[in-house]
């Protein structure tokens, strides 16, 4: 099984060799998709009228602020406008596709952040109120699983469901690492803009998890994530882990063969 997350400034840049890629991969391996879609979210609040926050951790690691109208807004994205877009392109191409949430039947389950740390404009720390964020705590993957045994293959937006039965934001890299460490899968792929982590302009091939552990500190934001993830995903089980581009001819296929991308695995 293989878990894909495709980020949401990706969705319109995906080489057109995607789409009959996925459908090859179909008929011989179980997939599940993860997407994301940041901007798309800033663009349809400011169009509705709501100034969008961007806030700063004193990593420097720059994130939406999510209040709860922030929040309605993400969801209506995130799981109407962009997952159904997806569905709709897959559909097209004979894949039999089915879009769903990470609140569907419990799927994502977070610990609301009840503060933030940040640094304010004149570089010093506060703590804000933690708003509609959270922190995957808990996957339950049954939903998932029902539907590739149905032949389905699941398209997932990363809403999750707080212990109040609040929705979320959540990270998508993070949410496809834990629902490929949910799902046991053998692979969760990370396709990007860019051919996977580039360090001193060097493309990195190969990471243990160990060595890719050391490296976060040096990694820009972004990426960062990426690599966090990956490492997330084979702590909890999957077996490797694959940044690469969605813009080269058949990127799946071409990240799965280890062809020019970076990737992650326990040795």
């Amino acid at each position: 099984m293989i878990v894909i997350k495709i980020g949401g400034s990706v969705v319109h840049n995906l080489h057109s060799t995607t789409v009959p890629d996925i459908k090859k991969i179909v008929e011989r391996e179980k997939l599940v998709l993860v997407h994301g879609g940041g901007k798309e979210v800033t663009n349809t609040a400011i169009k509705l009228g709501k100034e969008q926050k961007f806030i700063v951790s004193p990593g420097g690691v720059q994130s939406r602020y999510t209040d709860k109208e922030t929040a309605e807004i993400y969801t209506m994205v995130m799981s109407g406008k962009i997952n159904k877009s997806i569905v709709g392109m897959l559909l097209r191409q004979g894949i039999n596709a089915v879009g769903i949430t990470g609140i569907d039947g419990g799927l994502l389950k977070a610990q609301r952040k009840k503060k933030l740390l940040v640094i304010n404009e004149k570089g010093r720390k506060m703590i804000i109120d933690g708003g509609y964020t959270g922190k995957i705590s808990l996957v339950d993957p049954y939903l998932i699983e029902a539907l590739i045994d149905k032949e389905y293959v699941p398209i997932i937006s990363p809403v999750a469901l707080s212990e109040d039965f609040d929705f979320l934001n959540v990270d998508g890299d993070r949410a496809a690492a834990y629902i490929a460490g949910g799902l046991k899968a053998d692979k969760v792929l990370f396709l990007t803009n860019v051919n996977g982590l580039v360090l001193d302009n060097n493309l990195v091939t190969n990471l243990t998890i160990e060595e890719a552990k050391a490296l976060l500190p040096k990694i820009g934001h972004g990426m960062e994530k990426k690599v966090l993830a990956s490492v997330e995903a084979i702590e909890m089980g999957v077996k490797e882990a694959i940044i690469g581009s969605g813009q080269v001819q058949s990127p799946i296929s071409s990240a799965i063969s280890h062809c020019n991308c970076t990737v992650i695995s326990t040795n």
